[in-house]
């Protein structure tokens, strides 16, 4: 089952989004204390980093979104025009 590009967007927006916040609440409690130092900056910005990525994959999405919406309402005029000047053309010849 192959996922079109919006779907594995979703899913790895998603994944990302749930990694990070399961580390944040790791984070807050079972490693609350554990860290020290180095290791603390490390696990908190790869949380942070983690987090930007998916709010750049949402904005990605949405972006993509958009184009794909003005692209529809695009096609869907010009149908509607197409098939208004096809139903003048008709009439004009029964007449």
């Amino acid at each position: 089952m192959a996922l079109d590009a919006t779907a594995r967007r979703r899913w790895v927006g998603g994944i990302v989004l749930f990694t990070a916040l399961a580390m944040l609440v790791c984070g807050q409690t079972v490693l609350q204390g554990q860290l020290q130092r180095v290791a603390f900056l490390i696990y908190w910005m790869i949380c942070f980093v983690l987090t930007g990525l998916a709010a750049i994959i949402a904005l990605r999405d949405l972006a993509q979104l958009q184009r794909r919406t003005r692209q529809e309402q695009k096609e869907l005029l010009e149908t509607t025009l197409k098939e208004i000047e096809e139903e003048t053309q008709s009439k004009n010849r029964r007449i």
